[in-house]
């Protein structure tokens, strides 16, 4: 779900440049806001439902967005990202989607037909979508990355049921990216996991920034505090996200929208000043 606006267009930090994080493996560099597909990419051909995505598309990456996060299992999602992307924006992207099938046949055919509907010989990032059938498909992923045909391979989880199981895999496996549930109002992954990527290297994806909603739920009707703008949040949006990008073991947040204005305001939120400790716990009061 996007962010909900608070009317001010233009905030604080809104002309400072993208803030930018290594994926420790490589060095390389992504914003810290990137884009999901779930949920507002699983549309019909039709130019009414694609046109509004064309338009988020186009300012993704004319703000200078890269990651695109996606899976087999959004439906449409790959099919309708794969149309839209134009060979400019291709030549920008970093899409990222899952394996999610058990078998290793199944799992080769899934992630070829996933790189076949994002019209892209190599895909930049596959992970593991919920951990299924982990070994079979990571032993894949790796026979991959080492022919060329994928540069990063990952695991993703979206519950805290999940996190000690992803903590386990850090500890013992040699992963690119791992993909998990943060935010303000759920900070489990503070005590263990966010450390451990850290420590082994790992770069972090965080979906689910605003609990599905639940986020907004926790502060309508609430004017936001004047003290948001000492690190240039201008919505509540905006203060989820620079409490989740203040972590620095974060890589890239990757909200899901299909609205313009929602993507723009979540842009926002990766640019300019990020709120310290002290500042930090006062948002995560402020949600809970």
């Amino acid at each position: 779900m996007a962010a909900t606006l608070t009317g001010a267009a233009q905030p604080p930090g809104a002309d400072a440049a993208a803030i930018l994080r290594k994926i420790p493996s490589s060095g390389e560099e992504l914003p810290i806001i990137g884009l999901g597909t779930s949920g507002p990419f699983e549309v019909d051909a039709s130019e009414e439902k694609r046109a509004p995505l064309r338009e988020v598309l186009a300012a993704f990456f004319a703000a200078g967005g890269r990651l695109i996060d996606t899976s087999p299992m959004y439906s449409s999602a790959e099919g309708v990202l794969g149309d839209l992307l134009t060979p400019q924006m291709h030549e920008r992207a970093f899409l990222a989607t899952k394996v999610w099938t058990r078998g290793e046949r199944s799992g080769i055919e899934q992630m070829t037909h996933s790189a076949q509907l994002l019209k892209s010989q190599r895909l930049d990032l596959i992970q593991v979508h919920n951990l299924l059938d982990l070994e079979t498909q990571l032993k894949t992923l790796r026979a991959w990355k080492e022919a060329g045909r994928v540069r990063y391979l990952g695991v993703t989880h979206y519950t805290v049921g999940a996190h000690a199981e992803l903590a386990r895999l850090l500890e013992r496996e040699k992963l690119d990216f791992v993909q998990f549930n943060y935010s303000p109002l759920t900070r489990d992954a503070e005590q263990r996991l966010l450390p451990l990527a850290a420590e082994r290297g790992v770069a972090v994806l965080v979906n689910r920034p605003f609990e599905d909603g639940a986020l907004f739920a926790r502060v309508r009707g609430k004017a936001l505090p004047t003290w948001a703008a000492d690190f240039d949040a201008a919505s509540w949006g905006q203060l989820a996200l620079k409490f989740i990008a203040s972590q620095p073991a974060v890589t890239c947040i990757i909200p899901a929208t299909g609205k313009l204005a929602h993507l723009n305001d979540n842009l926002a939120g990766g640019r300019g000043r990020l709120p310290d400790a002290r500042q930090r716990e006062a948002i995560a009061q402020l949600f809970a």
